[in-house]
Formats: C-alpha cells, structure tokens, sequence
C-alpha cells in the first residue's frame, strides 16, 4: 500500500503538536483532493520544502483533520537524497 504524500505546514500545529491538514492555497487541500477520503489511523507521509515526516491522521472536533507526528522524527529531504546517491 502507498502511503500518500500530503503538504503541511509546520508552522500550522494546534496546541497539542499535531498538524492541521487544513492549508488552502500552498499544497495541502490540493494533495488531499487527490488522495482517498482522510480516515482515522490512515497513514500519511507529510512534507515542505525540505522536510519530511510520517504521521497518523486522527479526526478533531475542534481543527476537523489534523496528523499526529513524532516531531523528533523530522527528516530533511536533501539528507535522504544524498544518502540515496551513496
């Protein structure tokens, strides 16, 4: 199973750390169109420029579709594209 890539901000997180899946204009609504409907527990890979982390979604009364993340566990892509080349 592919695990779909989602923008987000990481400057877009609700109190209790976790990313609102809710950015117009800049990726995010855009990468969800083309992706299933958000279920709980679903797996998502988020990004930015140079970024990147996996994440659960989860559903919230107060933000809608937010993704849990381990915020230790942030990668930076340029990292992951030149250990591929090695």
């Amino acid at each position: 199973m592919i695990t779909p890539k989602v923008f987000a901000d990481f400057h877009n997180a609700d109190a209790e750390g976790r990313l609102r899946l809710n950015c117009i204009g800049i990726g995010t609504i855009e990468d969800l169109a083309q992706s299933n409907e958000l279920q709980d527990g679903q797996l998502l890979t988020l990004y930015s420029e140079d970024l990147e982390v996996d994440g659960v979604v989860q559903f919230s009364e107060e933000e809608l579709w937010v993704a849990v993340i381990n915020w230790g566990r942030i990668r930076q892509v340029e990292d992951l594209a030149v250990q591929a080349q090695a």
